[in-house]
């Protein structure tokens, strides 16, 4: 089992198995009171008055308790995050990583300016953009993949493109408060417009991924599946190939 686990975390690509790493350890360490939440939240005072700049990355590495709740959330970054370094983002890690960076920023700004303005108002309480950031990749994954058939606990079908208005009715179902999903959605909209939808419109490319981070990071060649058939909250498994 163990080695199974080891080959299963060795197998993830570059970005995927490192910010399923450290969100691994912020909320195991938080558990353990090693540190504490106080720690990593976001807070726009302590980072402009007090300089405790860590907070605009480490917020995006707490999950919560560790509970079935935290092992959800695990399961949706990793296949997610995944599916789009090996399919979408194939041989550009860079790229992928812009985009992580380009929705953190997104996120960031929008809950920094929800203290400034009253119709963003319900974002400036969100302490922790980890659950948004995730939700930004599965919007992304779910518009470039519109053919996939998905299921809800067996319960009835739709297409990819439905997968987070299906998971924000989830949540809402469970009490849980849509702002958190909604702001993943607004940034992952922001980002597949920009990146898909404008260039088509314009034959003009806004995004496009600073050189020094193509310089840190080099393109490779990643082994990828097709899209097939899947069951709600599962990634489409099939025959991996090489472009």
């Amino acid at each position: 089992m163990a080695q199974l686990v080891e080959d299963w975390y060795k197998q993830m690509p570059i970005i995927t198995r490192s910010y399923l790493t450290l969100s691994v350890l912020t909320t195991a360490g938080c558990a353990l009171e090693v540190i504490t939440p106080f720690d990593v939240y976001l807070n726009s005072k302590l980072v402009i008055q007090d300089y405790e700049v860590w907070r605009l990355i480490t917020n995006f590495f707490y999950f919560g308790k560790l509970d079935l709740d935290f092992l959800f959330h695990m399961f949706f970054l990793a296949r997610y995050c995944k599916l789009l370094e090996e399919t979408s983002f194939r041989g550009r890690t860079a790229d992928f990583l812009f985009m992580l960076l380009f929705g953190g920023t997104i996120l960031t700004t929008i809950v920094v300016g929800g203290g400034l303005l009253k119709f963003a108002a319900p974002f400036a309480d969100i302490l922790f953009l980890s659950n948004s950031l995730t939700f930004m990749m599965v919007y992304v994954w779910s518009k470039r993949n519109p053919h996939v058939q998905m299921s809800f606990l067996g319960l009835f079908s739709f297409t990819a493109p439905y997968l987070p208005w299906v998971l924000l009715g989830f949540s809402v179902m469970v009490g849980s408060s849509p702002w958190v999903d909604l702001l993943g959605m607004a940034a992952g909209h922001a980002y597949y417009f920009l990146e898909d939808v404008y260039p088509l419109m314009t034959g003009r490319r806004i995004l496009k991924t600073p050189a020094i981070i193509k310089a840190l990071i080099p393109e490779d060649t990643v082994l990828v599946a097709r899209p097939a058939p899947a069951v709600w909250g599962a990634a489409p498994a099939a025959q991996a190939h090489r472009d």
